[in-house]
């Protein structure tokens, strides 16, 4: 019966090695990876993020990524040979039980040169907490792997010269920074996966806020939906049990704040679209929210047949004059070949403030914007809550009623960042763009372009290839 019992036993211990070493197969394969994950391995930014909600698949991303480049077989960047780079842990106990485990998993024993430990036996790595993995890669040289724990303090992340850095969950801002500065000689890169349990911190604004339109950062959202390798059963179980506020975090990987956000209904994946031509015929208006020390913030709007809006430029910036802003946006609208009113000036709307004078001049903001080529009307509708529930229902319509060319990075930026305070009224903060939106879509003329039979069936393959393009169903678009 022992004999028995061995035998059964080195079978098991022989299929459980050969499942091992076929795991990073298995993935590279497609049976084990899903489409956001492939997304992440196929960018090629500097600054790549993973927001995930738990078992979403986004810690599978690291450590496949990792043992990529450790091995020198990366099937979408570049590869080096004998590279060096650091998997970033918040404490070595969750490297042991997370990124390490991962890594063990994903790594075929035979690439292993030498395991050298912090704690445990090399016999048994699994159950203890690892230093540095030495790896064999395609060059015929090693790859070295290393281990770091964010309690470590900001001195242990000195002096070394590394090729990448994964983040397993997020780190302090200052260890960031000191792994930044630990890639540059190299060019070398950093990707993190984690989920947002920390509220509004430095990664929602460096990497959240400034994300995709950067063009180093990068990042995506993944939840329980996308991993087609969670049991749907189990998922509607899960999401019966948690909070409204808890599913934001766990399942979606969502970034919270206690009020929430005044603009959920914006998708970036459905909202934001690549900058493409757009007939003359449909320019509407420019919109502007003037500032000299804040922002001034200026977009170009467009109308469709149906009245689907397209923001399709962007001028943003502080701390100029008004002679540089009225330069900027008549340079935009002649690379638009935007329309012209009386006498040759460009039209646009602006906050009722910019018909003020003040003791410090005799003129007006508008007045000043008129003597340089551009008419502005102050007479805009700036009802802040009728205004808010306008904008929301732009973009809470399906199909979608407004697309932002992904060049208005900063418009993109303020909608993913404008949260409630107390009450109904929003905080008053990074909203130059939205009120300016919010201006447009309250006082944009009723009328829309003309139906003519040459440019109908333009618009419609216009709007038919975007839907496309977002994988939303064309047959609601009304002819």
């Amino acid at each position: 019966m022992n004999e028995i019992i061995e035998k059964i036993l080195k079978i098991e211990a022989i299929q459980r090695e050969r499942r091992r070493k076929n795991t990073l197969a298995s993935y590279n394969s497609g049976d084990k990876v899903h489409l956001k994950q492939m997304e992440f391995h196929k960018c090629l930014k500097r600054n790549r993020w993973v927001f995930g909600g738990n078992r979403s698949g986004k810690t599978e991303c690291g450590a496949v990524e990792a043992i990529w480049i450790a091995r020198g077989c990366h099937p979408y960047r570049k590869n080096k040979p004998d590279t060096s780079g650091w998997v970033v842990s918040l404490t070595y106990e969750v490297q042991r039980d997370v990124a390490q485990a991962k890594i063990l998993r994903y790594l075929n024993p035979d690439w292993i040169e030498q395991v050298v430990m912090r704690e445990g036996s090399k016999s048994s790595p699994e159950s203890g907490v690892i230093d540095a993995i030495l790896i064999k890669n395609v060059f015929g040289g090693v790859s070295r792997i290393g281990f770091k724990s964010c309690d470590q303090g900001r001195e242990k992340f000195q002096g070394a010269s590394l090729d990448y850095v994964w983040f397993d969950e997020e780190p302090p801002y200052e260890i960031y920074e000191e792994c930044r500065m630990r890639v540059m000689d190299k060019k070398g890169e950093i990707f993190g996966t984690m989920t947002p349990l920390k509220g509004l911190t430095w990664v929602y604004d460096e990497i959240y806020l400034n994300g995709r339109e950067s063009p180093e950062v990068w990042y995506i959202m993944m939840e329980w939906a996308d991993n087609p390798f969670l049991d749907p059963d189990e998922i509607k179980k899960m999401s019966e049990t948690l909070s409204p506020e808890s599913l934001e975090s766990r399942r979606y990987g969502r970034f919270r704040h206690n009020e929430g956000l005044v603009y959920p209904e914006f998708d970036p994946n459905i909202h934001v679209v690549d900058p493409f031509l757009l007939p003359r015929e449909w320019q509407s208006n420019i919109s502007i929210d003037p500032g000299l020390n804040n922002p001034l913030s200026c977009h170009f709007y467009y109308q469709d047949f149906d009245g689907n809006i397209y923001v399709a430029a962007e001028h943003y910036e502080k701390g100029r004059d008004i002679d540089y802003h009225a330069q900027a946006i008549l340079k935009i609208a002649d690379d638009l070949g935007w329309k012209r009113g009386p006498g040759g000036m460009i039209e646009a709307l602006i906050d009722s403030a910019a018909g003020q004078r003040t003791l410090a001049s005799s003129k007006s903001v508008a007045e000043l914007f008129f003597e340089r080529g551009i008419a502005v009307n102050t007479r805009v509708n700036k009802e802040l809550f009728t205004g808010i529930a306008n904008v929301k229902a732009y973009f809470a319509a399906r199909p979608p009623r407004i697309f932002i060319f992904r060049n208005c990075v900063n418009l993109i930026r303020e909608l993913k960042g404008y949260w409630w305070g107390s009450g109904d009224s929003p905080i008053k903060k990074d909203d130059h763009a939205l009120d300016e939106l919010r201006y447009y879509l309250m006082t944009k003329p009723a009328n829309q372009p003309v139906k003519t039979n040459e440019l109908k069936p333009r618009h419609q393959r216009f709007l038919e290839e975007l839907l496309r393009k977002k994988r939303i169903n064309c047959s609601a678009i009304n002819n």
